[in-house]
């Protein structure tokens, strides 16, 4: 989403950090490229001015510290500004209110309402163990509340039964009804949408809104749409009142203006994020992580809770052993592949990743992409149970079937093997060193530079609250983490660089460590 104006943000401030000195001039002619750079990516015009009076403001006026460079100390005002601007702190949805809590969302057509609505009841239900009911006022649009008792069916949450011929406002009222005779902790109700803001759709916002009288008005956005999408929440808002924002497709190649402009324009805060179609690519808006991404800092907090998530324990303690007898097939291979797509893939990680960002396009055109990952996969699918436990019996016959099966070609399978093989020495050199594969030592290695205890390198997750995790943040800064464009030190202390694959340095990749399956042929 920021891909663009992080890479124009990024070589304006560049600019600026390799100087001893700044006058008022320099200042001047980088604040009128940073003012260019946010009006290209669709930030609202009154927005964009007021970011950079108030960056001019401090900028010019700053005292500088003595270990600071001039130009750093501007990188640390633009950050601070563009904070500020996304709401200095990350609000939640908030379910503290008598149960049932009512949940009413609002917004277009086509702008993922129904499917956020099973998100967000997703996440409550794994994540804060409540129990909730989704109903569906859309009686206009075909199909649509069937749409949502399928997803119902697929997340296990309940849904409202259908019944023919009733009106939006009385769905609301058996909706609410319903969770207090179910003894539901929080409602959902996923109102209908429009192509446009219209009048009727506004007076039956505001109907289901007397009559539910919900707790939280959630306004869903298609963070894609720009300058529209900020018109939208200004007229929901003045004629429904809406208590926060939901983006959606925060994963697309959008320029991220209504991101950035929405919080500023309505003042109210961006709740949650629409990172996929999948029902747990949904996540918290914290503003200070998503200014580090921009900015090209990464973003240590959110890797560690996306392993958090990911990785298995007991995966990773089965794996652990297996290591430490020098065991490691490609049924474990595979496995870990698929913990880094779990991930969000090589470019996921890697954009959360300090000072990595700025390698996507180099490892892309090394063919270094998730798209590789699903090769690697297909292969190994493709093969049989005893050629995946002992990939020594693969002879040119085999590899041929396994291409056919897979769509791919001998060297492809030769290139598997070859990165298998060069794992699985290291994990025999390494003997029980491993604990726990790749994701495991990658957060292993990092936490290891940020003087973290924990299983392995590894901060025992389990028993952090969010403070502690906010906390890791500033650690990373203080071991050298968080500085755009520095390739973080932590990674450089890693068995063979990246997650313990390999110590060779990758052509045209500028000295990046060891990626999966182009170690050292031993």
């Amino acid at each position: 989403m920021f891909e663009n104006l992080q890479d124009r943000l990024g070589s304006i401030l560049n600019g600026l950090t390799g100087r001893g000195s700044l006058s008022e001039a320099d200042v001047s002619a980088a604040l009128r490229e940073v003012r260019r750079a946010l009006l290209e990516a669709d930030v609202a015009l009154e927005v964009v001015r007021t970011f950079t009076e108030k960056v001019r403001e401090k900028a010019v006026g700053a005292s500088v510290l003595k270990s600071i460079k001039p130009g750093q100390m501007v990188v640390k005002i633009v950050h601070d500004e563009l904070v500020e601007m996304l709401g200095s702190e990350g609000v939640s949805v908030d379910l503290h209110a008598p149960a049932p809590v009512v949940i009413m969302m609002v917004g277009l057509q086509g702008s993922g309402k129904t499917t956020t609505t099973g998100k967000i009841a997703k996440r409550l239900s794994d994540r804060e163990k409540k129990k909730v009911l989704m109903a569906s006022l859309d009686t206009r649009r075909p199909a649509a509340q069937e749409q949502l008792r399928q997803l119902g069916v697929q997340t296990g949450i309940d849904t409202l039964p259908i019944v023919a011929g009733q009106s939006p406002t009385d769905i609301a009222s058996r909706a609410v009804q319903a969770a207090k005779l179910g003894g539901h902790d929080v409602v959902i109700l996923d109102t209908a949408g429009r192509t446009h803001i219209d009048e009727p759709l506004m007076l039956e916002m505001a109907d289901i809104k007397k009559k539910a009288n919900p707790h939280e008005i959630l306004l869903v956005a298609d963070s894609l749409t720009g300058q529209d999408a900020v018109n939208l929440a200004r007229n929901f808002d003045e004629r429904v009142g809406i208590t926060g924002l939901v983006l959606t497709r925060m994963d697309g190649d959008g320029r991220g203006g209504a991101a950035l402009s929405m919080r500023a324009v309505t003042g109210k805060p961006i709740k949650l994020i629409g990172t996929g179609e999948r029902m747990n690519e949904l996540d918290e808006f914290h503003p200070r992580r998503i200014a580090d991404r921009i900015l090209g800092m990464g973003d240590i907090v959110s890797l560690v809770e996306k392993a958090a998530e990911n990785i298995d324990a007991e995966k990773a303690r089965a794996m652990a052993e297996k290591m430490a007898k020098g065991k490691f097939d490609l049924n474990d291979l595979a496995d870990q592949l698929r913990q880094m797509q779990k991930m969000g893939g090589m470019g996921g990680i890697m954009g959360l990743m300090p000072g990595m960002a700025g390698m996507k396009d180099k490892m892309a055109s090394a063919g270094l992409n998730d798209k590789m990952f699903d090769r690697q996969l297909a292969i190994i699918s493709s093969m049989t149970k005893a050629e995946r436990a002992n990939p020594d019996i693969l002879k040119h016959s085999r590899k041929k079937r396994i291409a056919a099966g897979s769509g791919t070609d001998a060297a492809e399978i030769n290139k598997l093997l070859k990165m298998h093989r060069g794992m699985a020495d290291m994990m025999k050199a390494m003997g029980g060193k491993g604990k726990g594969g790749i994701m495991k030592q990658m957060m292993g290695g990092l936490a290891g530079k940020m003087g973290l205890g924990g299983m392995g390198g590894m901060p025992d997750l389990a028993n952090m609250d969010p403070k502690q995790l906010e906390a890791l943040q500033k650690q990373a800064e203080a071991a050298g983490l968080g500085k755009p464009g520095a390739l973080p030190p932590g990674l450089g202390g890693l068995p063979g660089g990246l997650p313990g694959l390999g110590g060779s340095k990758l052509p045209g990749l500028g000295g990046l460590p060891g990626l999966p399956g182009f170690g050292k042929k031993k």
